[in-house]
């Protein structure tokens, strides 16, 4: 039998994103999240506020959802990077349960739920897919 946290198949150990304190400190306190990707572009949890405030107005129009998926997919790239950056190869667990993941599967849920919204199939397909590569509770 092999070490309790291995793998049988192989695959890689799971991406932990380190946290930015001070820019989820900023949403924690209700900062405006536009504000926070102003000062903290970098940081996915701040595009996700930004998204999901737009994909979830009260009779919301196609303006709205288009603005979402623009800031889902900017908060999507910068996690890519980031994950990157952290030693995920474009697969692997990137678990929900650590918190400082939450911003780019936040990003990747609203770039979802934007792209089913205007038709884009093939994207909305992409990122449910991601999302249960990442986190199989993520996905339905």
């Amino acid at each position: 039998m092999g070490h309790p946290h291995s793998n049988l198949l192989g695959e890689p150990p799971a991406t932990l994103l380190p946290g930015n304190p001070e820019a989820d400190g900023e949403l924690e306190a209700g900062n405006p999240p536009a504000e926070v990707a102003a000062h903290h572009p970098t940081v996915s949890a701040a595009w996700a506020a930004l998204a999901e405030e737009a994909i979830d107005r009260p009779e919301r129009v196609l303006t709205d959802v288009i603005e979402a998926y623009a800031y889902a997919r900017t908060g999507y790239h910068r996690g890519l990077d980031a994950l990157r950056r952290n030693g995920w190869k474009g697969y692997g667990p990137v678990p929900w349960s650590h918190e400082p993941n939450r911003g780019f599967l936040r990003c990747v849920t609203v770039l979802a739920r934007a792209a089913e919204a205007i038709g884009e199939t093939d994207e909305q397909e992409r990122c449910t897919q991601l999302l249960r590569d990442c986190d199989p509770s993520l996905a339905p």
